[in-house]
Order: C-alpha cells, then sequence, then structure tokens
C-alpha cells in the first residue's frame, strides 16, 4: 500500500495537479453565469469532479503518447514516464480510471453533458497528437480548454442557448493558444529536429512572439464583448482590465534572444487570469442582484 501511495504522489506530480487551477475557475464562472448565482451545490461538486477527471485524464494520455519524445527533449527528459520513475502501466489504469470518473460526473450533471461527454474527451486526449500533423496544435489545446466554461453551463441550464458562454470559451480558445505558443518557443530547436510542428518551429521565435501578442490583443477584445454582454457592470470591467494588464506584462518579460524569464510569463501570469476573472464577473454578478 506505501508503494501504491508513492505511486499515485509521483502521477500527481506528473500531470500537474494543482495546475487544475488554470481551467477550473472558467468552469466555476460558466456555472455561476449561467445560474445567475451560486449553481445548487450538488451541481458544482459534479463540475468539479468532471473537470478534475478531463483534466486528469488529458495530462495523462498527453504524457503517454509523448514519453519518446520528453525521453529525447533535454528540458522534459527527467518527466516520470519518460525517465522510468513510473511505469507505463500505473499510467494507463490512472488514464482509465479519470475517464471513468469523468464520464460519472457528467452521466450525474443532466443528459446533455453526459451525451456530450465523448466528443469532448476527443479533444481533451486528440490535442496531444496536433503538433504531430500542425503547427497550429497551439489552438487544439485551446479548444480542450475551453470546453470548460460552456460545458459548465450545459451542465446548469442544460442547453448552450445564449452567447455568454460561447463568448466565454472564444476568450479561453485565443488566451490558451496565445500562451502555449510561447510556451513551445523553449523547444524551437528540438522541435525543428525532431520534426514535431508549433508556431516557434515554423516561423521562427520572433515571429512566434509577434503571433501569441495577436492572440491575445485578440482574446482582450473577445474579453471587452463579454463584458459587454455580461451587463457593463464596474467590477467585472476591473477584471478585464487587469488582465489586460497581466497580458501587457507577460509580453514584457519574453525576448527573442532572452527566455530566461519564461516560468514567470507562463505559470505566474497565467495563474491569475483565470481567478481574476472568477472573481470580477463573479462578484459584479452578486453586487447587481444585492442592490
Amino acid at each position: 500500500m506505501p508503494a501504491f501511495w508513492s505511486k499515485l504522489r509521483t502521477m500527481l506530480s506528473m500531470i500537474k495537479f494543482e495546475h487544475t487551477l488554470f481551467a477550473l475557475p472558467f468552469a466555476f464562472l460558466g456555472a455561476i453565469l449561467a445560474a445567475d448565482g451560486l449553481p445548487g451545490w450538488r451541481q458544482l461538486v459534479w463540475i468539479t469532479v468532471a473537470m478534475v477527471g478531463a483534466r486528469s485524464a488529458a495530462m495523462t494520455f498527453n504524457r503517454i503518447v509523448d514519453r519518446d519524445i520528453d525521453a529525447a527533449n533535454p528540458r522534459t527528459a527527467n518527466r516520470e514516464l519518460a525517465s522510468g520513475k513510473l511505469s507505463v502501466n500505473f499510467a494507463w489504469v490512472f488514464l482509465y480510471v479519470s475517464i471513468g470518473v469523468f464520464l460519472l460526473a457528467a452521466y450525474s450533471l443532466n443528459w446533455l453533458t453526459f451525451a456530450l461527454a465523448p466528443i469532448a474527451l476527443i479533444f481533451v486526449l486528440g490535442y496531444s497528437y496536433a503538433k504531430r500533423f500542425t503547427a497550429f496544435a497551439h489552438i487544439f489545446l485551446g479548444i480542450a480548454l475551453a470546453i470548460s466554461p460552456s460545458a459548465a453551463w450545459i451542465a446548469v441550464r442544460g442547453n448552450l442557448m445564449d452567447e455568454v458562454p460561447i463568448l466565454l470559451s472564444l476568450f479561453v480558445l485565443i488566451w490558451t493558444a496565445g500562451f502555449d505558443v510561447l510556451y513551445a518557443c523553449q523547444d524551437y530547436e528540438f522541435d525543428r529536429t525532431a520534426g514535431l510542428r508549433s508556431i516557434p518551429a515554423k516561423f521562427g521565435i520572433k515571429n512566434a512572439l509577434w503571433m501569441a501578442r495577436l492572440f491575445h490583443l485578440q482574446a482582450f477584445i473577445v474579453l471587452l464583448i463579454l463584458w459587454l454582454a455580461t451587463g457593463h457592470a464596474w467590477a467585472s470591467l476591473a477584471g478585464v482590465v487587469a488582465v489586460g494588464a497581466l497580458f501587457v506584462y507577460q509580453h514584457a518579460l519574453i525576448r527573442p534572444n532572452d527566455l530566461s524569464r519564461m516560468n514567470a510569463a507562463f505559470f505566474t501570469t497565467n495563474a491569475f487570469v483565470s481567478v481574476i476573472l472568477l472573481a470580477a464577473f463573479g462578484s459584479a454578478l452578486f453586487l447587481a442582484k444585492a442592490y
């Protein structure tokens, strides 16, 4: 039994379980906006379980299918499967359990979430292969993460007949694609040598940085449209402005000839985006209802 818990801890480290915070606040925000307030506790619990299951499955599958690539890349050679710290068989079992947890949560929400769950799985698992076929693999990752707010909206309302979740998901898609382009700049040389496809590998780091800026400019525009669609509250506008400032700060940290501050640009700034928007739009909604 101690060996099992040790493997489980290694597995959670491998999939960077704590980074579930990147997407979970967007699911909560989608649920809050759909409910026009706090959803029921049962819905929140199952939305959380679904998010954890889906992300765990996606990250585990990514590490399984990329283990040979990771082993050949000096930056990722120490990852758990690539280095042999964790067995592939254990990873497969964890993957199946994660998929089962996700499907159970989808079934427990409503019939539409369960019916759409296999389609969601195709995207969250399938993006792992995208870099083998297209330089725009970053967009596939964006789609995988963008599912969460619309899925949470469906979990609460049972439909997607509104522009708000679509705009929120579109923001997540473009924002994710932008920061993934930045992250891929670290593997520019390796991707070109290994025949993997990414925007930096195809267009060069300098051009990739400009494309990432364009993605984030578009994401900010979508966020402004979302603010207009949700009622023009000043509290939510403060969140929009804060996210815009984070975008500017993030891109100021990185230069084509200096990627040394990538971790600060990628992890530190992006970890705040979803939390800021949840706090800003959520508080705006509750303040509006209070007054």
